[in-house]
C-alpha cells in the first residue's frame, strides 16, 4: 500500500487511518529513506538549514553562504545580499556588531557546525529597523521552541577539526529542568594565511611627465576566532517568559609583510627605490548582554507583549609598525619608521517594546517604539621615528567622538485572506548627531534628521506546490564610526586614506518579483528585483599633492537589475543536486566626480551529494563567477572546486568527514583588479593560495532537547561599515597600495 504526502514544515501529519492485512511474505524491517529539504521558501524570507547539509561538518559559515539563496560570495569573498553589500547580520535574533562590520572576516573563519540555519530576510517589515538595503542575515544556532515545560534533561555537542592551515573546535550544550531551560554554544578557530602575494602598478595621469609606480608584497596573516553565548530561559507560567543572553566574540589577526616599491618620472624624476615591513597587530572584541520579558494574554494567546533590553559593546585595539629601507634621504616621500596605536570602540544601549495582536479574521496589527543610545570613540596615537625613537606626532594624531541616538517608531498591518497575504507597514526614525573632535574642538557639529521607512508585500498562493509575491521596501544605511572618522592612515608613504564626518545616509529603494515551487523531488526558487539609490556612499581616490588620497563621499547613483535562482532536485533517495546563482545589471554613476560604470555581473555554484554503499555521503560544489563592478573600476572572478566526504558512526552520534578545496587551476586564486580615475590608473594582481585538506571529528550525546524563545526581541540593524576588500581573503594585505 502507497500513502503520498508531502511535508510542509509541519512537526507532525496526520495520514488519517492507514488499513492492512496480512500477507504470506514475512517483513523483515523497514528502511524509510528521505532527504530532508535545505530551503525553507516564502516571499519575503528562506531559511537554509546548516545542520541538514552534510558539507557544514567540514565548512566554514562563508563556505555554506555561497549555497544560501538570495546571498552572493565573490572571489575576493565579499559578500552581497539581494544584491547589495549593505546588509546587517544578527545571532540568535541579536544583532552583533563585529559579525555586522566584518561578515567576510568572521564568516570565513567560523566553523559551520555550531550553526543550525541561516534566515534570509529580504523583505523586512517596518518592525525592522530600516538599515541594510539588501536585508537581513539571520544566524540561529542550536536552541528553538520548546513546547513542554516539565521536560528535563540535556544534549550536548563536541566537535574539532585540523586541517593544513588551521584548527578548530567547538562544543553545544542544551538543558532543560522543568521552567528553566539553558543554551550553551562555543567554538574557536586559528588558521594561518602563507605566501599571499601582491603586485600593483599605479600610474598618475594628467600631469607633464606620468608618474608610475610598480609595487611587491608577499606575507602571512595568523587568525585566531574565539566565540561563546549562554541563553538562559525561565517560564514562569504558561503566559510568561523571561530570557537573559550574552555572547562574546573575538577576533584578531596579526599581519607580516615584506615589500618592494619602486617609482619614477613625475617628482620622482630617474626613480626611487624603497623596501617596506609592516607588522601588525589587530584585537577585536563583540560583546552582547540582553533580556526579554514576553507577556501572553490569557483571552487571545496571539496577543503577545514583549519589553526588551540590549546592551553591546565593540573594543577594537590596533598595532601597527611600517619600516622603510632606503639609501635616498631626498626622496619627496616620507619615508620615516612610523607606528600607529589606534583604539575604537561603540557602546549601544537599547530599550525597546512590542505589542501584536489579531483584530478580526486572518488580520493583525504589529506596533512598536524603540530608543537607542549609541556612542562611538576613536582614539588614534600617530608616532614617527629616523633613529629608533618614537616621538608622537600630534598633527596626525585624533581623538573623536561620534554620538548617535536614535528613535524609532512603527505600525505594520497583515491581512491573510483565503489564498492571499498582503502586508503593509510604516516606520518613523528620528537621528540626533553630535561629533567632538577632542584635539579640534572648532570643527565639532551636530547633525540631526527623520526618516520615514515604507515596506509593503502581497503574495498569492497558487496551489500547494507553488506561490507568487511582489514586495516593496525602501531600506536607509547610515555610515558607522569606519566611515566617518577623518583619522588619516598615512602608513603607506605614497597614499592616504580618511573617512568623511559629512556623509549622510543612503536611501535604497526595492522591489521584488518572487516565484516559488516545491514539490517531493523539486524545489525552485525565482526572484526577479530591481534596486536603486541616488545618494549611495562609495569609496574612491584621487591625486592631491602627488600622493593618492582615499575616502568616501554621498556621490553615486546606482540602479540593479537581477534575477536570483535557485534550483534543489532530489534525483533519488540517495542523490541531490542543488543550484544557486544569480545574474544582473549594475549601472554605477557619480556626476561630482564625472565617472560612470556599468556591465552584467554574475557567479553560480552546483552541488552534487550522494549516500554512498556503507552511509558514506560524497558532497562536491564547483564554483565559479564574473567580474564585478565598481565605481572606478572592476575585480576579476574565479573557480574553485570544494568536496568532502563523510560517516556517522555508533548510531550516528560520531560523525568524521574528510574535506578539502582548491582552485581550477591548481596554482591558487588569482585576482585581477582595475580602477580609473581622472588622474590615475591602478591595476593590482593578487595571489592567494586556497589549497585545504581537513579532517573533522564530532560527537553528540544526551538527549535532544529544544528552549523556547520570545517571538520579539531587539533586532539593531542601523549602521552601514566599511564592507570594502580589506574585508576579503585578497586584501588580508594591509597595505594601502591595493586599491578598489
Amino acid at each position: 500500500m502507497t500513502v503520498p504526502f508531502i511535508l510542509k514544515g509541519e512537526p507532525t501529519l496526520d495520514l488519517g487511518h492507514i488499513y492492512t492485512q496480512d500477507d504470506v511474505l514475512k517483513l523483515q524491517g523497514v528502511e524509510i529513506i528521505a532527504q530532508k529539504p535545505l530551503v525553507k521558501m516564502e516571499v519575503d524570507k528562506m531559511s537554509y538549514s546548516v545542520a541538514d547539509d552534510i558539507d557544514s561538518k567540514s565548512n566554514t559559515v562563508l563556505d555554506m553562504l555561497r549555497k544560501v539563496p538570495m546571498v552572493t560570495v565573490d572571489g575576493n569573498d565579499n559578500i552581497t545580499v539581494n544584491g547589495s553589500s549593505s546588509f546587517k547580520v544578527y545571532l540568535d535574533g541579536k544583532p552583533n556588531v563585529m559579525m555586522s562590520n566584518n561578515p567576510s572576516e568572521v564568516f570565513k573563519n567560523m566553523p559551520a557546525s555550531g550553526i543550525k540555519n541561516i534566515e534570509v530576510i529580504t523583505n523586512p517589515g517596518a518592525r525592522y529597523d530600516a538599515e541594510g538595503v539588501g536585508g537581513v542575515l539571520n544566524l540561529t544556532t542550536e536552541k528553538t521552541q520548546a513546547t513542554n515545560n516539565r521536560m528535563i534533561g540535556y544534549d550536548a555537542n563536541l566537535r574539532s577539526m585540523a586541517s593544513s592551515n588551521g584548527w578548530g573546535c567547538g562544543f553545544y550544550f542544551n538543558t532543560q529542568q522543568g521552567k528553566l531551560s539553558l543554551s550553551i554554544n562555543g567554538n574557536l578557530m586559528q588558521r594561518k594565511m602563507k605566501d599571499m602575494e601582491a603586485q600593483t602598478e599605479r600610474t598618475q595621469i594628467g600631469i607633464s611627465d606620468n608618474m608610475l609606480m610598480n609595487y611587491e608584497q608577499i606575507g602571512n596573516t595568523d587568525i585566531n576566532m574565539k566565540m561563546g553565548n549562554v541563553n538562559l530561559g525561565y517560564e514562569i507560567d504558561s503566559l510568561r517568559l523571561v530570557t537573559v543572553s550574552f555572547g562574546l566574540m573575538g577576533f584578531g589577526s596579526g599581519n607580516n609583510f615584506q615589500s618592494e616599491t619602486s617609482m619614477k618620472g613625475g617628482v620622482y624624476g630617474s626613480g626611487l627605490n624603497y623596501h617596506g615591513h609592516n607588522n601588525s597587530d589587530n584585537d577585536r572584541t563583540s560583546i552582547n548582554g540582553s533580556i526579554d520579558y514576553q507577556r501572553s494574554f490569557a483571552g487571545n494567546k496571539d496577543r503577545v507583549l514583549t519589553l526588551s533590553y540590549l546592551i553591546s559593546t565593540s573594543p577594537n585595539n590596533t598595532d601597527s609598525y611600517n619600516l622603510f629601507d632606503t639609501d635616498d634621504e631626498n626622496s619627496f616621500l616620507n619615508l620615516a619608521n612610523r607606528y600607529t596605536d589606534a583604539y575604537r570602540n561603540t557602546v549601544e544601549n537599547t530599550f525597546q517594546a512590542d505589542y501584536s495582536t489579531p483584530i478580526g479574521k486572518g488580520q493583525t496589527i504589529d506596533l512598536g517604539a524603540k530608543y537607542i543610545l549609541r556612542n562611538n570613540v576613536s582614539d588614534s596615537k600617530y608616532y614617527t621615528s629616523k633613529d629608533g625613537s618614537y616621538e608622537y606626532d600630534a598633527q596626525s594624531s585624533l581623538n573623536y567622538k561620534h554620538s548617535n541616538d536614535i528613535l524609532a517608531g512603527y505600525m505594520e498591518y497583515s491581512l491573510k485572506k483565503k489564498q492571499w497575504n498582503t502586508k503593509a507597514g510604516l516606520r518613523y526614525e528620528h537621528t540626533w548627531q553630535d561629533v567632538v573632535y577632542k584635539s579640534r574642538p572648532e570643527t565639532d557639529f551636530k547633525l540631526n534628521y527623520n526618516n520615514l521607512v515604507p515596506s509593503a508585500s502581497i503574495s498569492y498562493t497558487i496551489d500547494q506546490k507553488q506561490n507568487i509575491g511582489l514586495a516593496y521596501n525602501m531600506r536607509i544605511s547610515r555610515p558607522g564610526i569606519g566611515l566617518l572618522n577623518p583619522y588619516v592612515d598615512n602608513s603607506d608613504p605614497t597614499a592616504i586614506s580618511y573617512g568623511n564626518s559629512n556623509l549622510k545616509p543612503e536611501k535604497a529603494h526595492n522591489i521584488s518579483l518572487v516565484y516559488n515551487r516545491f514539490t517531493h523531488k523539486w524545489m525552485m526558487n525565482l526572484t526577479l528585483r530591481q534596486s536603486f539609490c541616488n545618494n549611495a556612499i562609495e569609496g574612491y581616490s584621487f591625486y592631491q599633492d602627488d600622493i593618492l588620497n582615499s575616502t568616501y563621499g554621498n556621490i553615486v547613483k546606482n540602479s540593479q537589475s537581477g534575477l536570483n535562482a535557485y534550483i534543489n532536485w532530489n534525483a533519488g533517495p540517495k542523490t541531490r543536486f542543488t543550484i544557486n546563482g544569480s545574474g544582473s545589471y549594475t549601472n554605477i554613476k557619480s556626476t561630482q566626480l564625472g565617472l560612470e560604470n556599468s556591465g552584467w555581473q554574475g557567479n553560480i555554484m552546483l552541488g552534487y551529494q550522494q549516500t554512498l554503499p556503507w552511509n558514506i555521503r560524497l558532497s562536491m560544489n564547483l564554483m565559479t563567477s564574473t567580474k564585478t563592478y565598481n565605481l572606478q573600476g572592476w575585480s576579476t572572478g574565479f573557480n574553485a572546486l570544494m568536496g568532502s566526504i563523510s560517516r556517522t558512526f555508533f548510531k550516528e552520534r560520531v560523525s568524521v568527514s574528510i574535506s578539502g578545496c582548491n582552485s581550477l587551476s591548481g596554482d591558487g586564486l588569482k585576482f585581477k583588479s582595475y580602477s580609473k580615475g581622472n588622474d590615475f590608473i591602478n591595476r593590482t594582481v593578487t595571489a592567494i593560495p586556497i589549497s585545504n585538506i581537513g579532517l573533522n571529528v564530532s560527537y553528540t550525546f544526551g538527549k535532544k532537547l529544544t528552549i523556547k524563545q520570545p517571538k520579539r526581541s531587539i533586532k539593531n540593524t542601523d549602521v552601514k561599515e566599511n564592507q570594502s576588500q580589506s574585508e576579503s581573503i585578497g586584501n588580508m594585505l594591509v597595505n594601502d597600495k591595493i586599491q578598489k
